[in-house]
């Protein structure tokens, strides 16, 4: 796998420089990704389970799609781009923005910004990134999340107790 470049930034998202996805992860700097929330009409979430061969949380359960924001592309253009490369999702204009989270340890020290989209049709997943996903209803989610999170990635269990808990 070729390397990605990313975007480096300060502790107020502004850009300090390209560096590789795997230098940011490995000297623990300040980085940009998206995480996009796929309901379905029913109102369930898809949640992804990470493969395998992944080097970051390797099997866990995740948002539906997300991914880095590479160097000289938006948080908006990386959207659109993970809903199509993971979950063969094409759409004309971003997902509706939901939320920003701060880079943390929590959060691998990434900038996330989390989107919302609504997508009853056919999913095409990509077997690189995902082993399997499943529709899961909020209130057993709210459940797994609360009771345990066994199983998630920490980033998701946070995005999912801001979303849960986020004023209309």
């Amino acid at each position: 796998m070729k390397d990605e470049w990313v975007y480096e930034v300060d502790e107020d998202d502004r850009i300090i420089g390209q560096r590789t996805r795997a230098d940011v992860h490995r000297l623990g700097l300040r980085h940009r990704s998206v995480h996009i929330l796929v309901f379905n009409h029913l109102e369930q979430i898809l949640l992804q389970k990470r493969s395998h061969s992944k080097d970051i949380n390797p099997g866990l359960w995740d948002t539906s799609a997300a991914g880095h924001v590479d160097w000289g592309e938006s948080y908006d253009e990386c959207a659109l781009r993970e809903l199509g490369e993971e979950l063969g999702i094409e759409s004309p204009s971003p997902p509706r923005f939901l939320f920003k989270l701060p880079a943390s340890a929590e959060t691998g020290w990434e900038f996330i910004q989390v989107y919302r989209v609504v997508h009853s049709g056919t999913l095409r997943l990509d077997p690189r990134e995902i082993d399997e996903c499943r529709w899961f209803d909020t209130n057993e989610l709210d459940s797994w999340v609360h009771d345990s999170g066994i199983g998630l990635t920490p980033s998701f269990r946070l995005i999912w107790l801001r979303y849960r808990n986020r004023r209309p």
